[in-house]
C-alpha cells in the first residue's frame, strides 16, 4: 500500500465526532472519530493528519487506526495546550481533521516486491508512543501473517503503567513474537527491565531478508539503527518515522525542514540510509 493519492488529501479541515474514547494512561487517550459527512478517510499506515479542537491550533497526530475502517482513530498525549484540549475531548465532541499527509511505512517502492522478499522477516521496534503510528502496520501484518516468516515486535516503555495498547499486545502475542521491556518497575513487575535495544539479540531475523521499522524517541532510533547495522541489516531496509515541528503538513511553512528534507512531505517515514548522517549532527 502506497501513500494516498493527492486528490484524496483534504486541503481544508473536515468535521469529525468523537464516538469512543479510551484512556491509555494518565496523560494519553485514544479516540474513534466519525466523519460528519459520512465519507471515510483513506490513509496508508504511517501517515498522519492535522488534528484540532475548537479554539486551538491544529497539530500533527499519527493515525493509529486500521485502514479501511469507517471511523478514524488517533492516540493523543497531552504535552501542550492543543494536545491537552484534544486529550480531554469527550464522546460527542467535535474535532477537526485535515489530511492525510506524508509517506507511509510501505512507500518508496516496498521491498517485498522483489522475488527475494516473498517471505521476509519483519522487525518492529518502538518506544514511548511510537507504537501508535505502527499499530496500523502491525494489524496489516497480522492479517497477512502467512506472507511473512518471523515477525518480532519489541516494545519499550518508561514503566509498566506507561505501556501503550497493553491488552492488544497480549492478543498480538498469539500471532507474532512480542517482547516488552521497561526502564523502571516495582517489585510486582515480572518482565524485563532495560533499554529496548537489549531485546534485539532475542529477536529472530535473518539480516539479509529483514525489513525493520522504528518509531520512538530519536535517541532510541539512533541506537537501534547502529545495532541493526552492526547486525548486518542493510540501512536501506530500515524504516524510521520522524515528526519534528510540523505546522502545515504540506511543505510550505518550513518548520519541519531537516536540511534538504521537509519531514511532512518527504516523510515522516524515511529509510535509515537517508537520515543516518543527519541524525548524528546534534544541532539538527
Amino acid at each position: 500500500m502506497l501513500s494516498v493519492p493527492a486528490e484524496e488529501v483534504a486541503d481544508v479541515p473536515r468535521r469529525y465526532q468523537v464516538t469512543a474514547r479510551r484512556d491509555e494512561m494518565a496523560d494519553t487517550a485514544t479516540f474513534d472519530l466519525r466523519p460528519a459527512d459520512g465519507r471515510p478517510l483513506r490513509f496508508a499506515p504511517g501517515q498522519f493528519t492535522m488534528l484540532s479542537a475548537f479554539g486551538h491550533h491544529e497539530i500533527p497526530i499519527s493515525i493509529s487506526g486500521e485502514p479501511g475502517q469507517p471511523n478514524l482513530r488517533h492516540t493523543v498525549r497531552a504535552v501542550g495546550a492543543a494536545s491537552r484540549a484534544l486529550r480531554n475531548s469527550r464522546e460527542g465532541a467535535t474535532l477537526w481533521v485535515r489530511g492525510p499527509f506524508g509517506r507511509g511505512w510501505r512507500d518508496r517502492g516496498w521491498l517485498e516486491r522483489s522475488a527475494a522478499d516473498t517471505c521476509p522477516d519483519v522487525l518492529i521496534v518502538t518506544g514511548g508512543l511510537g507504537l501508535a503510528p505502527l499499530r496500523p502496520l502491525v494489524l496489516e501484518l497480522i492479517a497477512a501473517r502467512d506472507r511473512y516468516r518471523h515477525i518480532s515486535l519489541l516494545v519499550g516503555a518508561r514503566t509498566p503503567t506507561d505501556l501503550l495498547f497493553a491488552s492488544e499486545l497480549e492478543d498480538w502475542a498469539s500471532a507474532i513474537d512480542v517482547r516488552i521491556t521497561v526502564d523502571a518497575a516495582g517489585p510486582d513487575w515480572r518482565g524485563r527491565v532495560g533499554l529496548v535495544t537489549s531485546l534485539l539479540p532475542k529477536a529472530r531475523f535473518d539480516p539479509a531478508r529483514t525489513v525493520a521499522y522504528l518509531c520512538g524517541p530519536e535517541v532510541m532510533m539512533r541506537a537501534c539503527i547502529a545495532a541493526l547495522t552492526d547486525a548486518r541489516v542493510p540501512p536501506g531496509r530500515i524504516r524510521l518515522s520522524l515528526e519534528r515541528n510540523m505546522r502545515c503538513g504540506v511543505g510550505l511553512c518550513g518548520h519541519c525542514q531537516l536540511r534538504e528534507f521537509f519531514l511532512c512531505t518527504d516523510g515522516p517515514v524515511f529509510a535509515a540510509d537517508q537520515l543516518t548522517a543527519l541524525l548524528r549532527i546534534r544541532e539538527l
